[in-house]
């Protein structure tokens, strides 16, 4: 039954990709198959162009777009539109989303900002019940007091002024048509309906993804969403103004505030919502330079603490499954973690230590604390000069494994690495217009203080983005030439999904599908976590005999990876997802 779902999806499939999007688009240029089997999968090898995109609708629009001479922005942009269509558990115009740019002529790296923000009604004790405890996870989750300003829209509108070559109104055209025609259920949007516990009795998710009898519309079902393309066309001739003013803003924020559980989001917390470029956050590896996403995020600096304190050990020695290659770098990210979830939020309220945290001297102090025998028992935050260790609490907010990412070269050698989310799947489970709205405020901590009184730098407050774990990263070489842009989904677990990543070609000399597909470890300051039904699982022995707490656990990431060599380009999609590198 599984198989002949499988065989029905790729042949509606591929009939949307004869109808809908460029005929041009073929067998070299993009990967024709999905397959979950990591031997068989290679990578995608183009001369001109590659977009590595999450769904195949979407990387076909966004290499379509690049084929017409269109930039790397445009053709992110494109894909992201199309991204809330057909896989609008993850992502779409209803959140935000964290880009890396690279200007090749200019050999310069900017960074954008298109997270959430809290309302201005939003209040520390946001997440507390009546008795002052936080609440459940999903009691917080469905409805619209999890949910922030979107960010998407403004943020890529902000990002095409700057670096954008075809119009504005062109790069919704995929998505739009796509939402008028229809599109078929993908075997992963049907996994995640049928695993879904609250979106089936929620109007008007539900008669759009579910049948009468509350199951979900079978795999290969073509869905028609008339509303989304119609947001779309609005969006696409009037600029982000028509989604933050107007008709739109007012269903979203009347959306939010008449739930269930009922929001306070305004129309005025829509209308005044600012995308912003921030500074990247850089450091050396190897021989190596790494720039990633700073703050709210932190991803890029987690990922970058783990390298400097890898650039210790030898890890091409290593095998990359291995049991010692698994210690060390769990043993790095436990050490990250524990510094991310003191000092880490959004830098606009708290002063984070940016450059002290990626100091390569401090590093080599945090690295000694790892031995090459023994697992740690306890992982403190590191001791910084600024001593904000004494004015901070420690926070352990939770983020689901969700999200999307895009990687992109253009002609020109222009590149694009965005991770874009609702949050969690299905995000708040609000729909409106066709587009569901994100849960990014169970990002924040649910507790604005410790237990002893200290605040949380990532607690909730007015106009202000939750800590992120994104980590949109590109690797250049010592003249500043692009050799790598990679991203992931996945919640917490996407700083070490990038490292793993980076370490896996930067060290072992892996092509781009190799090292997204290898198994995943890692540590967030817990148990150290092996991917299920994989080769790892044999690991858990020996880790446990040298004091690992080991969990094996399901690793759903989404990582999507280029890598610039002297013949081309070569493309890498995460084989867990439905994800294709395509390009010319």
């Amino acid at each position: 039954m599984k198989a002949n779902r499988f065989c029905l999806y790729f042949g509606l499939l591929a009939l949307v990709f004869s109808t809908a999007l460029s005929p041009t688009v073929g067998q070299e240029r993009v990967a024709p198959v999905i397959s979950n089997d990591r031997a068989v999968r290679k990578a995608v090898r183009t001369q001109k162009y590659m977009a590595v995109a999450a769904h195949p609708l979407a990387a076909a629009a966004g290499s379509d777009i690049l084929r017409r001479g269109g930039s790397a922005v445009d053709a992110a942009i494109a894909i992201q539109m199309v991204l809330g269509l057909v896989e609008p558990q993850y992502s779409g115009i209803g959140g935000g989303a964290f880009l890396t740019y690279y200007d090749a002529k200019r050999k310069q790296v900017r960074t954008y900002d298109g997270r959430e923000t809290a309302p201005a009604a939003a209040r520390p004790d946001r997440f507390l019940n009546a008795g002052g405890k936080p609440l459940q996870f999903y009691d917080a989750v469905v409805g619209g007091k999890s949910v922030g300003v979107p960010g998407v829209v403004r943020m890529l509108e902000m990002v095409h002024k700057a670096h954008g070559k075809l119009p504005w109104r062109e790069l919704f055209q995929p998505a739009i048509q796509l939402a008028q025609q229809g599109f078929p259920i993908s075997p992963l949007l049907y996994d995640r309906l049928s695993k879904e516990k609250y979106l089936p009795s929620l109007e008007p998710a539900r008669s759009y993804f579910y049948q009468a009898d509350g199951t979900p519309k079978p795999v290969g079902t073509i869905l028609v969403n008339r509303p989304y393309a119609e947001v779309l066309s609005r969006i696409a001739n009037s600029g982000a103004d028509a989604f933050y003013q107007g008709e739109i803003a007012r269903d979203i924020a009347n959306t939010v505030q008449k739930a269930t559980v009922a929001g306070d989001l305004t129309t005025d917390d829509l209308a005044t919502y600012q995308a912003k470029e921030r500074s990247p956050v850089c450091g050396v590896y190897r021989v190596y330079k790494v720039c990633s996403m700073g703050p709210p995020s932190s991803g890029g600096l987690t990922v970058l603490q783990i390298l400097g304190m890898l650039e210790n050990f030898q890890l091409s020695t290593l095998k990359p499954e291995s049991s010692q290659a698994a210690h060390l770098f769990a043993e790095a990210g436990r050490l990250a973690f524990a510094d991310r979830g003191l000092y880490m939020a959004d830098a606009d309220f708290v002063p984070v230590p940016v450059n002290e945290l990626i100091d390569p001297e401090y590093l080599n102090n945090r690295a000694k604390l790892i031995n090459p025998q023994r697992a740690l028992t306890d992982a403190e935050p590191g001791e910084l000069r600024s001593s904000q260790k004494l004015v901070w609490g420690q926070d352990n907010a939770i983020e689901f494994p969700s999200t999307s990412h895009t990687t992109i070269v253009d002609r020109n050698g222009n590149s694009v690495s965005m991770t874009t989310s609702i949050e969690d799947t299905f995000g708040s489970r609000l729909m409106v217009r066709g587009f569901l709205l994100n849960n990014q405020l169970t990002d924040f901590s649910f507790s604005p203080t410790t237990p002893d009184g200290k605040a949380i730098a990532n607690r909730v407050e007015a106009r202000k983005r939750p800590r992120s774990s994104m980590a949109p990263t590109m690797v250049f070489d010592r003249q500043g030439k692009l050799v790598m842009a990679v991203g992931s989904a996945g919640g917490a677990r996407i700083i070490n999904y990038v490292a793993q990543a980076l370490i896996a070609v930067l060290d072992w000399n892996l092509d781009s599908q190799q090292a997204v597909s290898l198994p995943h470890y890692g540590n967030r300051d817990g148990a150290t976590e092996l991917e299920a039904n994989t080769n790892l699982v044999n690991l858990q022995q020996s880790l446990e005999a040298i004091g690992h707490s080991v969990q094996i656990v399901e690793q759903i990431s989404g990582s999507h990876a280029i890598v610039r060599t002297e013949k081309g380009l070569v493309g890498g999609a995460d084989p867990r997802r439905e994800g294709i590198a395509a390009g010319e």
